[in-house]
């Protein structure tokens, strides 16, 4: 698979290679949302899954600019609404991907480097085929269906628990004998015969058919009404869990089999794989029977099968260690690119967006395309009028691939990057070592303002319900809405009459009243939230978590960024010490919050919101939870990656530096500067085996 970006990893230097985690960063973001929150996919599969490796591919050659927004840090979207929300009791994590033979072994070598096996250690895996549809946990309470909800951001779902109990295939009751809490974790999917015949319905009611069958199956169990959900032919298969009481084996495999028992559906295409040539054998043998099956899958997913394996192996931000996706290769086509244009993101990015000759790829038409950047298209040498091939693996807009030169028309220009932001007219700007034009018009660029708006009331920030791109343009542009506290006011400038929302085009009372009603639910918001909100570059949402979790109120938040300003001394070192935050992020937060402007938007939202605590999922019985812990000096019994996988699924914060935030210090043979700094601060100082008898070994 072809780089998303030029120049090649290997040859960024640091400026460049920040700029360009930068990008992948905010480009990831937009694409998680499209997919998981609307089911309305932006990219292939293949281009989404470029990004993802190229941006892993940096943060492994430059881990120091590893971002707290990392993409490798977070999963999926927040949920939509319409629906409850769930907090689920452990996240449901997502799937590294590997897409070759080589990077199947060495996911196998990094979990025996992890749990320091040595090669005559047998190490078993299951196999199974990864169906191409939508996550769903079901949680069983004395062995009846009490709640099902949606993956969401991992963290919260959606509570959708009567549109599952439609879906014939899971049972609302397990048989006496199972675990008295026990949580199923699968896919809910469409077959292929089932879409179809959906199609033919939708299309004689004069409604427009779905794209594919994974958006069929998401916009069927997003129904508000489970009658609609129940008319839609839809299947589960289980292949995992989330929090028990018990389990009712211990391996993957055997997991499985009581699944079986219980009358849940599993996966008929898995393997219990001895060796990685039993792994790969499964892999080229369900690839070939991909077309003939009546369900779309798009690679095989490997799991460790020893639970206690698993358990030790933990996670790593948002996928566990333990597992890994193979996909299978892209879907490739021919088709003409007749014309680019150019968007303007919220941060005044310009992104160069692909027109192409609508082109069936595997069974989907796409049209468009987006071309990353000017560089992309240079080094691609990508022209108007060229014939291009795109690929797909899944989803509706495919990856240009390359330039087919042998088709080019005569007369085919190079095409000019515009010099003046197309919104605004400003002189866009490429800063040193970034791949990116902006527009520096900031708050007068139109399309800057409304895209910062629309961040701000978007899903995962304020989540007002009813203000989407069409409503917030148009309150723009008659001058309504200029700055998110106008949002909190509109409702008194109605009553006092200095505007009237029902008198214009496409409002009415009740309308508005909706409108109002929405807005007045989200005066009260978690500093997570409110932080994420504010459209801070490089603040995505697991660095506001982090911020959030660091400083607890938005006042402390503030006065932390306040007597950090001087760019120096302990606020600004504690700031730098927040385990995941670098300097690019420091600097934007600091960037920021000096700004007057900024500062007076920040004041009128006090006067017109609540921002609380960040929400935070308990840790039962934890005795560190919410502690600072620092690991210094040589570890015995753990690896490093052990020591902080377990600390921090135990609720604790691993820092990289000693401060006076820090609760406790674990220290083993050689810890040097770090102890010295301990024991001057009157720490807490555990030894390595002092530390596993605090955590219960």
């Amino acid at each position: 698979m072809s780089d998303i970006a030029k120049p090649a990893v290997e040859r960024l230097d640091e400026a460049e290679a920040a700029a360009e985690l930068a990008r992948l960063a905010d480009e990831i973001a937009k694409h998680d949302e499209a997919y998981y929150q609307r089911d309305e996919p932006l990219i292939s599969d293949a281009a989404y899954d470029a990004l993802r490796q190229r941006n892993a591919a940096i943060e492994a050659r430059f881990p120091h600019l590893k971002r707290s927004d990392s993409p490798s840090e977070r999963i999926g979207a927040a949920p939509a609404t319409g629906f409850a929300k769930v907090r689920h009791a452990r996240p449901m994590l997502s799937l590294d991907n590997v897409f070759s033979d080589d990077e199947v072994a060495e996911f196998l070598e990094r979990v025996r480097r992890f749990l320091r096996l040595d090669a005559a250690e047998p190490l078993d895996t299951v196999a199974e085929a990864k169906i191409d549809g939508v996550s769903a946990a079901l949680r069983y309470q004395d062995g009846e269906l009490v709640v099902g909800a949606t993956r969401g951001d991992g963290q919260v779902g959606e509570d959708i628990t009567r549109n599952l109990m439609t879906v014939a295939e899971i049972p609302k009751r397990l048989p006496a004998g199972a675990p008295a809490l026990f949580e199923v974790r699968g896919e809910v999917y469409m077959s292929r015969q089932g879409f179809l015949r959906l199609n033919e319905a939708q299309l004689a009611a004069g409604r427009p058919a779905f794209a594919n069958p994974r958006n069929a199956a998401a916009g069927s169990l997003r129904q508000l009404d489970a009658a609609i959900t129940a008319s839609r032919p839809l299947g589960f298969l289980a292949y995992g869990w989330g929090e028990t009481s018990a389990l009712p084996a211990r391996t993957q495999w055997g997991v499985l089999q009581c699944f079986r028992d219980w009358g849940l559906r599993v996966q008929e295409h898995s393997r219990l794989c001895r060796s990685l040539e039993e792994m790969l054998e499964h892999y080229r043998a369900l690839e070939a029977l991909r077309a003939t099956l009546d369900f779309d899958i798009d690679g095989v997913v490997y799991k460790i099968d020893r639970l206690d394996w698993q358990n030790r192996l933990g996670r790593v931000s948002r996928s566990p260690r333990w597992a890994a996706a193979h996909k299978f290769p892209p879907e490739q086509a021919q088709t003409v690119l007749e014309g680019i244009d150019v968007q303007v993101g919220r941060t005044g990015a310009l992104t160069p967006v692909a027109r192409l000759r609508p082109v069936t790829v595997g069974g989907v038409v796409v049209a468009n395309a987006t071309l990353h950047n000017e560089d992309y298209i240079r080094d691609k040498d990508i022209r108007i009028g060229d014939t291009v091939v795109v690929q797909r693996a899944g989803d509706v807009i495919p990856q240009v691939l390359r330039v087919l030169l042998e088709l080019r028309p005569k007369g085919a220009k190079a095409y000019r990057f515009p010099s003046h932001c197309p919104a605004c007219g400003s002189q866009v700007v490429r800063e040193p070592g970034e791949a990116v034009w902006r527009c520096p018009g900031g708050l007068v660029c139109p399309a800057q303002a409304v895209e910062r708006l629309r961040h701000f009331v978007s899903r995962d920030a304020f989540d007002i319900d009813g203000l989407g791109e069409k409503q917030i343009r148009a309150f723009f542009e008659d001058g309504l809405v200029r700055t998110p506290a106008d949002i909190f006011t509109l409702e008194a400038r109605d009553q006092a009459g200095e505007i009237d929302l029902a008198g214009r085009e496409g409002w009415g009372k009740t309308s508005v009243a909706n409108l109002f009603r929405a807005i007045e639910q989200r005066r009260k918001v978690p500093l997570d939230r409110f932080v994420h909100a504010l459209g801070i570059r490089h603040i995505g949402q697991t660095i506001a978590r982090l911020l959030a979790r660091s400083y607890g109120t938005l006042q402390a938040f503030e006065a932390a960024l306040e007597a950090a300003q001087p760019r120096q001394g302990e606020a600004h070192d504690e700031l730098l010490n927040i385990n995941g935050i670098g300097t690019a992020v420091a600097e934007a937060l600091l960037d920021f919050h000096a700004e007057p402007q900024n500062r007076e938007a920040l004041a009128a939202l006090h006067d017109v919101v609540e921002v609380t605590e960040m929400e935070r999922g308990a840790v039962a019985g934890s005795p560190v939870a919410g502690k600072t812990v620092v690991f210094t000096g040589s570890l015995e019994t753990l690896t490093r990656s052990e020591a902080k996988a377990r600390a921090e699924a135990l609720g604790a914060k691993v820092a990289g530096s000693v401060s006076k935030q820090t609760d406790i210090v674990v220290a083993g043979p050689g810890a040097g500067s770090k102890l010295k700094k301990a024991e001057e601060l009157g720490l807490q100082v555990l030894s390595e085996a002092d530390w596993l008898a605090l955590i219960g070994g």
